[in-house]
Parts: structure tokens; sequence; C-alpha cells
């Protein structure tokens, strides 16, 4: 926070001075939101779209093969039951 306050601080000591115009704001500004969004977004530990997918697929083809083998478990069960 005391970051925050030091960089509002010196934008006001620039503008003061009549140093910098309002596009220069403009790029402190979007410079010093995309840094933090940035820091946010690296320690929250997120995958790539890509790789999502990737998992999604394997997620999907496992579930997928656990339906069959539950399918011929059952078969398998009706069968022995009938031999009984």
């Amino acid at each position: 926070m005391e970051k925050n306050n030091n960089f509002l601080r010196n934008i006001a000591k620039v503008i003061e001075a009549g140093l910098i115009s309002s596009k220069d704001i403009k790029k402190e500004v979007e410079n010093t939101i995309k840094f933090r969004i940035e820091q946010i977004v690296g320690k929250l530990n997120l995958v790539s779209r890509e790789e999502f997918e990737v998992q999604k697929k394997i997620t999907e083809k496992l579930i997928n093969d656990i339906k069959n083998l539950k399918g011929k478990r059952k078969k398998k069960n009706k069968k022995i039951k009938q031999a009984k």
C-alpha cells in the first residue's frame, strides 16, 4: 500500500512541476496496473488454456473408460448370476 502511495505522490509532484502530459500519466498507470495483475496472477499458480484443454480431454477419456469397465463388470456379474 505504501508503494502505491509513493507512486501517487511522485505522480502528483511531476504533474505540479508540469513535466509530464496526460498520455504519460496514462501509460504509467497502465504499466503499474499490468505489473500488479501479473504479480497476482503469478501467485495464483494458474495453467494455460492449452494445458487445461489437454487435462480436460484426459479426464473425459478416463471417465469413459471407467463407465465402460463398470458396464463390463455388470455384464459379467449378470452372467455369473445366470450360471448359478
